[in-house]
């Protein structure tokens, strides 16, 4: 059997905010398995994007376990981790975090810097990325000359380019119209068809009903 791509024990969050401690998350446990398509829903407050930056290796728990890719999160020091997250985690964010004088392309291969892999090598790839999600013909444009749903799925191919394990979308259609959210939610449920674990954080829940599970998150825990 594969092993699970993440697996949180009981895991909490406690953050001291001018001396005093405020626990964002309250022991939660979840196991993300390779090809899930899973669904954090929760209204502001709920913990779900603390817990969403801590399977992604963003953030280190107060407290519990946190195994991502097999490795217990406690026991790596920050180049570590680093490390562990470009090869095993893809990020989307609603605001793109693309840069802005850079070309689609450029954007795409950003990651791979950090991996050493040549300028060549990293050009291919991207092209091959941004072909992958349709967008071929804006390999030269910089986000400014991209609509919003280009520029998503610029991020995507982005998260993508490492061939990560686990695809987090925080809030992924947030800042798009319907008709573009919805094509971007049916890319990344391609991609998921392709094996590439999917997991969604979303106050939406017509954007959650479309996951495989759902989990509710209220008050740090799950619901």
């Amino acid at each position: 059997m594969t092993a699970p791509a993440i697996v949180a024990t009981g895991v909490s969050r406690t953050y001291d905010l001018d001396g005093v401690s405020v626990p964002a998350l309250r022991g939660v446990s979840l196991t993300i398995e390779p090809s899930d398509y899973l669904a954090i829903v929760g209204t502001s407050g709920s913990g779900k994007s603390t817990l969403m930056h801590l399977l992604g290796g963003l953030d280190r728990p107060s407290g519990g376990t946190l195994l991502i890719g097999g490795r217990d999160v406690s026991t790596l020091n920050p180049a570590e981790m680093a490390k562990l997250r470009n090869e095993t985690i893809g990020f989307v964010f609603q605001s793109f975090h693309l840069l802005a004088r850079t070309t689609a392309r450029d954007n795409v291969a950003l990651p791979l810097v950090y991996r050493g892999v040549g300028r060549r090598e990293r050009r291919e790839r991207a092209t091959a990325m941004l072909e992958r999600v349709g967008l071929s013909h804006r390999l030269d444009h910089r986000p400014n000359q991209m609509s919003g749903g280009e520029q998503q799925r610029v991020a995507i191919a982005r998260a993508l380019v490492t061939s990560p394990s686990v695809l987090l979308a925080d809030e992924p259609t947030g800042n798009l119209d319907s008709a573009t959210g919805q094509s971007v939610l049916a890319l990344l449920e391609s991609l998921n068809d392709e094996g590439v674990a999917v997991v969604l954080v979303t106050h939406d829940r017509d954007v959650a009903a479309r996951a495989h599970r759902q989990i509710v998150m209220r008050d740090g825990v799950i619901v």
